[in-house]
Protein backbone atom coordinates (compact mmCIF):
# COMPACT_ATOMS: atom_id res chain seq x y z
CA UNK A 1 0.00 0.00 0.00
CA UNK A 2 1.56 3.62 -0.84
CA UNK A 3 2.44 5.54 1.74
CA UNK A 4 2.89 9.42 2.57
CA UNK A 5 6.60 8.81 2.65
CA UNK A 6 7.10 6.93 -0.94
CA UNK A 7 9.95 8.87 -2.37
CA UNK A 8 8.08 8.13 -6.15
CA UNK A 9 7.56 12.54 -6.71
CA UNK A 10 10.05 13.72 -4.59
CA UNK A 11 11.86 15.16 -8.26
CA UNK A 12 8.35 15.96 -9.73
CA UNK A 13 5.02 17.28 -9.33
CA UNK A 14 2.20 15.37 -7.29
CA UNK A 15 -0.48 14.23 -9.17
CA UNK A 16 -3.67 15.45 -8.14
CA UNK A 17 -4.82 11.48 -7.88
CA UNK A 18 -2.42 11.34 -5.23
CA UNK A 19 -3.30 13.13 -2.84
CA UNK A 20 -4.45 11.96 0.76
CA UNK A 21 -7.15 12.50 3.00
CA UNK A 22 -6.99 14.97 6.36
CA UNK A 23 -6.64 12.55 8.53
CA UNK A 24 -3.84 10.64 7.21
CA UNK A 25 -1.81 14.05 6.06
CA UNK A 26 -2.32 15.20 9.59
CA UNK A 27 -1.34 11.98 11.72
CA UNK A 28 1.62 12.04 10.00
CA UNK A 29 2.34 16.16 10.55
CA UNK A 30 1.61 15.12 14.13
CA UNK A 31 3.92 12.16 14.49
CA UNK A 32 6.91 14.35 13.77
CA UNK A 33 5.34 17.48 16.22
CA UNK A 34 5.09 15.89 19.37
CA UNK A 35 8.41 13.32 19.44
CA UNK A 36 11.11 13.46 21.96
CA UNK A 37 12.56 17.17 20.80
CA UNK A 38 9.32 18.72 21.43
CA UNK A 39 9.41 17.23 24.55
CA UNK A 40 13.15 18.52 25.65
CA UNK A 41 12.04 21.68 24.39
CA UNK A 42 9.39 22.12 26.67
CA UNK A 43 11.16 20.71 29.75
CA UNK A 44 14.30 23.29 28.66
CA UNK A 45 11.67 26.01 28.85
CA UNK A 46 10.32 25.19 31.88
CA UNK A 47 13.32 24.60 34.16
CA UNK A 48 14.76 28.33 32.80
CA UNK A 49 11.77 30.33 32.75
CA UNK A 50 8.39 30.77 35.19
CA UNK A 51 5.37 28.82 33.27
CA UNK A 52 4.04 32.06 32.53
CA UNK A 53 7.11 33.27 31.10
CA UNK A 54 7.33 29.95 29.23
CA UNK A 55 4.45 30.01 27.85
CA UNK A 56 4.20 33.22 26.52
CA UNK A 57 7.56 32.58 24.44
CA UNK A 58 5.47 29.66 23.07
CA UNK A 59 2.80 31.59 22.17
CA UNK A 60 5.23 33.95 20.30
CA UNK A 61 7.03 30.99 18.85
CA UNK A 62 4.29 29.38 17.37
CA UNK A 63 2.43 32.77 15.75
CA UNK A 64 5.75 32.80 13.86
CA UNK A 65 5.87 28.90 13.14
CA UNK A 66 2.52 29.14 11.73
CA UNK A 67 2.80 32.01 9.33
CA UNK A 68 5.31 30.04 7.89
CA UNK A 69 3.81 26.63 7.92
CA UNK A 70 0.81 28.32 6.26
CA UNK A 71 2.62 30.37 3.55
CA UNK A 72 5.40 27.76 2.32
CA UNK A 73 2.32 25.23 2.64
CA UNK A 74 0.16 26.48 0.93
CA UNK A 75 2.55 26.90 -2.21
CA UNK A 76 3.82 23.42 -1.71
CA UNK A 77 0.14 21.86 -1.61
CA UNK A 78 -1.04 24.58 -5.12
CA UNK A 79 2.26 23.17 -6.95
CA UNK A 80 2.17 20.13 -5.73
CA UNK A 81 6.09 20.06 -4.99
CA UNK A 82 8.70 19.49 -2.16
CA UNK A 83 10.25 22.29 -0.65
CA UNK A 84 13.62 21.54 -2.49
CA UNK A 85 11.68 21.84 -6.15
CA UNK A 86 9.55 24.72 -4.79
CA UNK A 87 13.09 26.74 -3.81
CA UNK A 88 14.28 26.36 -7.27
CA UNK A 89 11.17 28.56 -8.52
CA UNK A 90 11.44 30.70 -5.59
CA UNK A 91 14.59 32.65 -5.88
CA UNK A 92 17.29 29.88 -5.43
CA UNK A 93 17.51 28.68 -8.84
CA UNK A 94 18.79 25.39 -9.37
CA UNK A 95 22.14 25.38 -7.51
CA UNK A 96 20.54 27.60 -4.91
CA UNK A 97 18.05 25.17 -4.12
CA UNK A 98 20.67 22.55 -3.62
CA UNK A 99 22.18 24.59 -1.27
CA UNK A 100 18.97 24.70 0.82
CA UNK A 101 18.97 21.25 1.19
CA UNK A 102 22.56 21.07 1.94
CA UNK A 103 21.39 23.67 5.25
CA UNK A 104 18.41 21.69 5.78
CA UNK A 105 20.25 18.37 6.39
CA UNK A 106 23.26 19.85 8.17
CA UNK A 107 20.59 20.59 10.63
CA UNK A 108 19.49 17.31 11.14
CA UNK A 109 23.16 16.01 11.61
CA UNK A 110 23.00 18.34 14.50
CA UNK A 111 19.90 16.70 15.43
CA UNK A 112 21.48 13.20 15.44
CA UNK A 113 24.27 14.27 17.92
CA UNK A 114 21.62 15.96 20.05
CA UNK A 115 19.92 12.66 20.21
CA UNK A 116 22.89 10.42 20.16
CA UNK A 117 23.70 12.74 23.71
CA UNK A 118 20.66 11.47 25.25
CA UNK A 119 21.22 7.54 24.28
CA UNK A 120 24.18 7.73 25.82
CA UNK A 121 23.17 9.58 29.22
CA UNK A 122 20.20 6.93 29.05
CA UNK A 123 22.75 3.88 28.48
CA UNK A 124 25.47 6.09 31.17
CA UNK A 125 22.26 5.48 33.71
CA UNK A 126 21.38 2.02 33.15
CA UNK A 127 25.19 1.27 33.37
CA UNK A 128 25.28 3.16 37.01
CA UNK A 129 27.93 5.66 35.59
CA UNK A 130 30.22 3.23 35.76
CA UNK A 131 31.28 4.30 31.73
CA UNK A 132 33.25 7.24 30.41
CA UNK A 133 29.69 8.90 28.63
CA UNK A 134 32.08 9.81 25.23
CA UNK A 135 33.03 6.06 24.86
CA UNK A 136 29.37 5.03 24.94
CA UNK A 137 28.34 8.09 22.44
CA UNK A 138 31.15 6.90 20.34
CA UNK A 139 29.71 3.35 20.85
CA UNK A 140 26.12 4.19 20.33
CA UNK A 141 26.58 6.66 17.80
CA UNK A 142 28.58 4.39 15.32
CA UNK A 143 26.44 1.45 15.99
CA UNK A 144 23.12 2.92 14.81
CA UNK A 145 25.14 4.57 12.02
CA UNK A 146 25.74 1.26 10.68
CA UNK A 147 21.99 -0.32 11.29
CA UNK A 148 20.61 2.36 9.45
CA UNK A 149 23.05 2.50 6.74
CA UNK A 150 23.06 -0.74 6.23
CA UNK A 151 18.64 -0.64 5.98
CA UNK A 152 18.51 -2.67 8.87
CA UNK A 153 15.32 -3.44 8.78
CA UNK A 154 14.11 -4.27 12.27
CA UNK A 155 14.58 -0.37 13.27
CA UNK A 156 11.25 0.07 11.87
CA UNK A 157 9.61 -1.43 14.53
CA UNK A 158 10.78 0.79 17.21
CA UNK A 159 8.70 3.66 15.81
CA UNK A 160 5.50 1.21 16.11
CA UNK A 161 6.73 0.86 19.62
CA UNK A 162 8.43 4.43 20.77
CA UNK A 163 5.92 6.55 19.76
CA UNK A 164 3.16 5.31 22.00
CA UNK A 165 5.17 4.17 24.80
CA UNK A 166 6.42 7.99 25.17
CA UNK A 167 3.03 9.20 25.44
CA UNK A 168 1.88 6.76 28.18
CA UNK A 169 5.02 7.66 29.86
CA UNK A 170 4.63 11.36 29.87
CA UNK A 171 0.39 11.04 30.91
CA UNK A 172 1.57 8.49 33.82
CA UNK A 173 4.71 10.72 35.43
CA UNK A 174 2.27 14.22 34.69
CA UNK A 175 -1.07 12.35 36.51
CA UNK A 176 1.54 11.06 39.15
CA UNK A 177 3.04 14.62 40.04
CA UNK A 178 -0.91 15.76 40.17
CA UNK A 179 -2.38 13.64 42.41
CA UNK A 180 1.27 13.80 44.49
CA UNK A 181 0.99 17.72 44.74
CA UNK A 182 3.83 18.26 43.20
CA UNK A 183 2.80 20.52 40.20
CA UNK A 184 4.29 23.95 41.28
CA UNK A 185 3.56 26.92 38.92
CA UNK A 186 6.40 29.33 39.31
CA UNK A 187 5.03 32.91 38.93
CA UNK A 188 7.68 34.56 41.61
CA UNK A 189 9.85 36.58 40.06
CA UNK A 190 13.36 35.23 39.59
CA UNK A 191 16.39 35.71 37.41
CA UNK A 192 15.97 33.85 34.36
CA UNK A 193 18.49 32.44 31.75
CA UNK A 194 16.11 33.33 28.65
CA UNK A 195 14.55 36.27 28.10
CA UNK A 196 10.83 36.01 26.40
CA UNK A 197 12.47 37.07 23.05
CA UNK A 198 14.90 34.73 23.38
CA UNK A 199 12.63 31.70 24.49
CA UNK A 200 10.61 32.54 21.73
CA UNK A 201 13.14 32.38 19.15
CA UNK A 202 14.30 29.01 20.89
CA UNK A 203 10.41 27.59 20.31
CA UNK A 204 10.67 28.54 17.10
CA UNK A 205 13.91 27.39 16.16
CA UNK A 206 12.80 23.75 17.52
CA UNK A 207 10.57 23.45 14.85
CA UNK A 208 11.56 25.73 12.04
CA UNK A 209 13.02 23.15 10.11
CA UNK A 210 9.87 21.16 10.13
CA UNK A 211 8.13 24.41 8.87
CA UNK A 212 10.60 25.21 6.24
CA UNK A 213 9.80 21.80 4.74
CA UNK A 214 6.04 21.46 5.28
CA UNK A 215 5.44 21.23 1.39
CA UNK A 216 6.86 17.78 1.76
CA UNK A 217 4.25 17.00 3.36
CA UNK A 218 1.36 19.65 2.43
CA UNK A 219 1.76 18.81 -1.34
CA UNK A 220 -0.45 16.03 -0.17
CA UNK A 221 -3.27 17.91 1.23
CA UNK A 222 -6.58 18.18 -1.07
CA UNK A 223 -7.62 22.12 0.03
CA UNK A 224 -6.99 24.85 1.66
CA UNK A 225 -9.12 23.86 4.58
CA UNK A 226 -7.60 20.98 5.80
CA UNK A 227 -4.29 22.71 5.17
CA UNK A 228 -5.01 25.03 7.59
CA UNK A 229 -6.56 22.39 10.30
CA UNK A 230 -3.85 19.86 9.62
CA UNK A 231 -0.73 23.50 10.64
CA UNK A 232 -2.69 24.41 13.20
CA UNK A 233 -3.90 21.14 14.96
CA UNK A 234 0.05 20.06 15.50
CA UNK A 235 1.21 23.27 16.65
CA UNK A 236 -1.62 23.82 19.17
CA UNK A 237 -0.80 20.01 20.23
CA UNK A 238 3.01 20.03 19.25
CA UNK A 239 4.10 23.29 20.98
CA UNK A 240 1.29 24.19 23.46
CA UNK A 241 -0.07 20.42 24.77
CA UNK A 242 3.17 18.43 25.10
CA UNK A 243 4.94 21.81 25.76
CA UNK A 244 3.14 22.72 28.63
CA UNK A 245 2.88 19.42 30.18
CA UNK A 246 6.79 18.87 29.90
CA UNK A 247 6.83 22.73 31.04
CA UNK A 248 5.00 21.91 34.26
CA UNK A 249 6.98 18.36 34.68
CA UNK A 250 10.19 20.02 34.06
CA UNK A 251 9.33 22.76 36.86
CA UNK A 252 7.63 20.37 39.38
CA UNK A 253 11.01 18.10 39.01
CA UNK A 254 13.45 20.85 39.18
CA UNK A 255 14.99 19.48 36.02
CA UNK A 256 15.81 19.62 32.22
CA UNK A 257 17.51 16.53 31.90
CA UNK A 258 15.03 14.47 29.74
CA UNK A 259 16.89 10.95 31.53
CA UNK A 260 16.22 12.43 35.05
CA UNK A 261 12.78 12.94 34.05
CA UNK A 262 11.54 9.81 32.32
CA UNK A 263 13.74 7.64 35.06
CA UNK A 264 12.94 9.31 38.23
CA UNK A 265 8.89 8.57 38.37
CA UNK A 266 8.90 5.68 35.15
CA UNK A 267 11.89 4.05 35.77
CA UNK A 268 12.93 1.20 33.72
CA UNK A 269 10.26 1.78 31.43
CA UNK A 270 10.82 5.35 30.99
CA UNK A 271 14.28 4.93 30.19
CA UNK A 272 13.57 2.16 27.62
CA UNK A 273 11.11 4.81 26.55
CA UNK A 274 13.53 7.54 25.55
CA UNK A 275 15.73 4.78 24.28
CA UNK A 276 13.65 3.66 21.45
CA UNK A 277 12.55 7.17 20.92
CA UNK A 278 16.43 8.03 20.18
CA UNK A 279 17.06 5.39 17.66
CA UNK A 280 13.41 6.56 16.18
CA UNK A 281 14.06 9.82 15.41
CA UNK A 282 17.79 9.36 14.77
CA UNK A 283 16.41 6.54 11.96
CA UNK A 284 14.83 9.47 10.78
CA UNK A 285 17.52 12.14 10.86
CA UNK A 286 20.36 9.74 9.41
CA UNK A 287 17.74 9.04 6.56
CA UNK A 288 16.47 12.26 5.57
CA UNK A 289 20.39 14.21 5.86
CA UNK A 290 21.46 11.57 3.58
CA UNK A 291 18.68 11.42 1.17
CA UNK A 292 19.21 15.25 0.77
CA UNK A 293 22.58 15.34 0.45
CA UNK A 294 22.51 12.70 -1.78
CA UNK A 295 20.33 15.21 -4.48
CA UNK A 296 22.02 18.25 -2.99
CA UNK A 297 25.72 17.10 -4.00
CA UNK A 298 24.69 15.22 -7.23
CA UNK A 299 23.02 19.03 -8.46
CA UNK A 300 25.83 20.39 -7.43
CA UNK A 301 28.74 17.81 -8.83
CA UNK A 302 27.04 16.09 -11.38
CA UNK A 303 28.15 12.76 -9.51
CA UNK A 304 26.09 10.36 -8.02
CA UNK A 305 26.59 9.64 -4.23
CA UNK A 306 27.01 6.22 -2.41
CA UNK A 307 23.89 6.36 -0.03
CA UNK A 308 26.19 3.54 2.47
CA UNK A 309 29.25 5.96 2.28
CA UNK A 310 27.34 8.95 2.87
CA UNK A 311 25.14 7.97 5.55
CA UNK A 312 28.74 6.50 7.46
CA UNK A 313 30.13 9.94 7.29
CA UNK A 314 27.05 12.11 8.24
CA UNK A 315 26.56 9.53 11.20
CA UNK A 316 29.98 9.91 12.22
CA UNK A 317 30.36 13.54 12.19
CA UNK A 318 26.69 13.53 14.28
CA UNK A 319 28.69 11.20 16.59
CA UNK A 320 31.59 13.17 17.03
CA UNK A 321 28.91 16.38 17.98
CA UNK A 322 27.76 14.37 20.53
CA UNK A 323 31.08 13.44 22.23
CA UNK A 324 31.87 17.34 22.03
CA UNK A 325 29.01 18.17 23.99
CA UNK A 326 26.68 19.11 21.62
CA UNK A 327 23.38 18.63 24.13
CA UNK A 328 25.54 20.87 26.72
CA UNK A 329 24.84 23.65 23.89
CA UNK A 330 21.05 22.58 23.08
CA UNK A 331 19.53 26.15 23.73
CA UNK A 332 22.34 27.86 21.22
CA UNK A 333 21.62 25.33 18.78
CA UNK A 334 17.78 26.21 18.67
CA UNK A 335 18.49 29.66 19.07
CA UNK A 336 20.77 29.16 15.71
CA UNK A 337 17.76 27.47 13.76
CA UNK A 338 15.69 29.97 14.41
CA UNK A 339 17.82 32.68 13.04
CA UNK A 340 19.11 30.39 9.29
CA UNK A 341 16.11 28.74 8.29
CA UNK A 342 13.28 31.85 8.88
CA UNK A 343 15.54 33.92 6.18
CA UNK A 344 14.91 30.71 3.26
CA UNK A 345 11.44 31.64 4.12
CA UNK A 346 11.26 35.36 4.17
CA UNK A 347 12.67 34.74 0.79
CA UNK A 348 10.54 32.24 -0.71
CA UNK A 349 7.40 33.88 0.41
CA UNK A 350 8.12 37.14 -1.25
CA UNK A 351 8.88 35.47 -4.50
CA UNK A 352 5.92 33.24 -4.69
CA UNK A 353 3.30 35.92 -3.24
CA UNK A 354 4.59 39.14 -4.14
CA UNK A 355 7.57 39.30 -6.70
CA UNK A 356 5.82 35.83 -8.63
CA UNK A 357 8.98 35.37 -11.04
CA UNK A 358 8.42 32.23 -11.54
CA UNK A 359 4.27 32.29 -11.17
CA UNK A 360 3.24 32.19 -15.16
CA UNK A 361 5.53 29.44 -15.59
CA UNK A 362 4.45 27.44 -12.70
CA UNK A 363 0.58 28.22 -13.22
CA UNK A 364 1.15 27.12 -17.07
CA UNK A 365 3.27 23.66 -16.45
CA UNK A 366 0.79 23.11 -13.20
CA UNK A 367 -2.19 22.70 -16.00
CA UNK A 368 0.25 20.22 -17.82
CA UNK A 369 1.13 18.49 -14.66
CA UNK A 370 4.57 19.01 -15.63
CA UNK A 371 8.32 21.19 -13.93
CA UNK A 372 9.29 24.23 -15.39
CA UNK A 373 12.31 23.46 -17.89
CA UNK A 374 15.45 24.54 -15.67
CA UNK A 375 16.48 26.75 -18.04
CA UNK A 376 13.89 29.27 -16.65
CA UNK A 377 15.27 30.02 -13.87
CA UNK A 378 18.90 30.71 -12.57
CA UNK A 379 21.54 28.22 -12.04
CA UNK A 380 22.15 29.94 -8.45
CA UNK A 381 19.99 32.80 -7.75
CA UNK A 382 21.99 35.13 -5.55
CA UNK A 383 19.69 37.60 -4.77
CA UNK A 384 18.28 34.88 -2.75
CA UNK A 385 20.95 33.91 -0.53
CA UNK A 386 22.51 37.56 -0.14
CA UNK A 387 18.90 38.59 1.37
CA UNK A 388 19.33 35.17 3.78
CA UNK A 389 23.00 36.17 4.61
CA UNK A 390 21.81 39.41 5.96
CA UNK A 391 18.55 38.40 7.63
CA UNK A 392 20.70 35.52 9.49
CA UNK A 393 23.71 38.71 10.59
CA UNK A 394 20.84 40.78 11.40
CA UNK A 395 18.80 37.82 13.64
CA UNK A 396 22.01 37.15 15.19
CA UNK A 397 23.69 40.94 15.86
CA UNK A 398 20.31 42.58 16.73
CA UNK A 399 19.30 42.29 20.15
CA UNK A 400 16.00 44.37 19.86
CA UNK A 401 12.82 42.25 19.04
CA UNK A 402 12.42 38.48 18.49
CA UNK A 403 15.42 37.24 16.35
CA UNK A 404 13.61 35.06 14.47
CA UNK A 405 11.29 37.57 13.40
CA UNK A 406 14.03 40.15 12.80
CA UNK A 407 15.83 37.10 10.53
CA UNK A 408 12.26 36.45 8.61
CA UNK A 409 11.47 40.22 7.71
CA UNK A 410 15.52 41.55 6.51
CA UNK A 411 15.52 39.19 4.68
CA UNK A 412 12.08 39.36 2.93
CA UNK A 413 12.73 42.99 2.48
CA UNK A 414 16.63 42.52 1.43
CA UNK A 415 15.26 40.35 -1.68
CA UNK A 416 12.58 42.48 -2.65
CA UNK A 417 14.82 45.50 -2.92
CA UNK A 418 17.33 43.76 -4.54
CA UNK A 419 14.91 42.47 -7.44
CA UNK A 420 13.57 45.53 -7.63
CA UNK A 421 16.92 47.07 -8.33
CA UNK A 422 18.19 44.18 -10.63
CA UNK A 423 15.28 44.58 -12.91
CA UNK A 424 15.48 48.18 -12.71
CA UNK A 425 19.39 47.44 -14.08
CA UNK A 426 18.16 44.85 -16.43
CA UNK A 427 15.68 47.18 -18.13
CA UNK A 428 18.46 50.23 -18.41
CA UNK A 429 20.55 48.08 -20.49
CA UNK A 430 17.61 47.14 -22.82
CA UNK A 431 16.79 50.32 -23.34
Amino acid sequence: MKKLSDNVYSLNRLPKESKFSFISVTLVRMGGATALPQFMLGATLGHNMTFWEAMLATCLGSLILEFVCLGIGFAGMKEGLSTSLLSRWCGFGQVGSAIVGIVIAISSIGWFGVQNSILAEGILHALGDKINFIWIAAFSGILLTFLVASGFKALAWTAKIAVPLFFIVIFYIFLSLIFNDDIVIQNHSKVSPLSITQAATVVAGGFMVAALTTPDISRYCKNKSHLFWMITLCIIVGEFFINGISILIAQALNTADIVDIMTINAGIIGLVSVILSVIKVNDINLYTSSLGLANSLEILTGKKWDYFKLTIYIGLTGTALSMMGILNHFVDFLSMMGVIFPPIAGVMLVDYYILKTSRKLLDKTREQGLLPDNSSTPIIGWTAIIACILGTIVGVVLKFGIPSLNSIFVAAIAYCILMKIQDYNIKQKTT
